[in-house]
């Protein structure tokens, strides 16, 4: 008996040493530069005890990959359509460990001052992959510009693709392209639907620059952090859950970007 206790105590130690080990390492998180880098380099300021590495991702990096092969702990880029998409891809699941704020998704032109200028045969740049062209085509239908077969009314419940366009009263050219480029193609095409943090980027201001933007109200496309199901539990991930959802990260949100980004907690 005194021999099984003496076990139990040693895991017991083992366990609480491989904790404190981990909360002594840094928190990678991978994040695109704009806004959730800035975002967490201000939960940096204010949380100073959170360790935190920020690994800023550049074109072609995909976020998901690194959580999945270890190279991070934590990724701060995505929505959970996309993530869903992303767990079939690379048969993998992951875990949502916050919800933090909506980047509404934009149209852009630099050829036309409002949407009711929209030429016949205008090119519209889109992004290229499944959650984001159909979050795109949502956003046309929403202004007018084109109308989806019946039942494609809930962008939560039904993905659309060009084929599921059933009027296009312009004859729009659509044009997928990857979703980092599109700010680019802004002179080579009538218009350009943009994901909030790439127009951020590129110099745009989402709420006074885009020509339509996306509704906030009961948006499913809100950013979150990610992590893997065996560091959800980690006090590390838990703590920059807490600080990202805290109303200060709230309040810095609706500060520094005036209604592009909007926070979704901390209210």
């Amino acid at each position: 008996m005194k021999k099984t206790w003496v076990v139990i105590a040693g895991l017991a130690m083992s366990l609480n040493i491989i904790s404190t080990a981990m909360a002594a390492e840094a928190l990678r998180v991978a994040a695109d530069p704009v806004p959730h880098a800035e975002i967490l380099q201000y939960v940096k300021k204010i949380d100073p005890s959170l360790d935190l590495k920020i690994i800023e991702l550049t074109s072609g990096v995909n976020a998901n990959e690194l959580l999945a092969h270890g190279d991070v702990d934590a990724n701060y880029f995505q929505h959970v359509p996309y993530l869903r998409d992303q767990e079939k891809a690379l048969g993998q699941t992951f875990a949502v460990a916050a919800t933090v704020h909506i980047e509404p998704l934009g149209i852009y032109s630099r050829k036309i001052t409002s949407l009711q200028q929209v030429p016949d045969n205008a090119t519209v740049a889109v992004p290229n992959n499944v959650t984001n062209l159909s979050r795109a085509l949502y956003l046309l239908q929403a202004n007018g510009l084109i109308k989806l077969k019946a039942g494609f009314n809930d962008p939560a419940k039904h993905q659309a693709t060009p084929k599921d366009i059933a009027e296009n009263p312009k004859q729009l050219k659509i044009l997928e392209i990857e979703s980092p480029q599109i700010p680019r193609s802004l002179d080579d095409v009538e218009l350009a639907v943009i994901n909030g943090n790439y127009a951020l980027e590129a110099g745009l201001v989402p709420a006074k620059d885009a020509l339509g933007l996306e509704s906030a109200d009961n948006n499913p496309y809100a950013n979150i952090l990610v992590t893997t199901p065996k560091l959800a539990a980690d006090p590390r991930i838990k703590k920059l859950a807490e600080d990202l959802q805290s109303p200060k990260v709230a309040e810095f949100i609706r500060q520094n970007y005036q209604g592009s980004v909007i926070p979704v907690a901390g209210k």
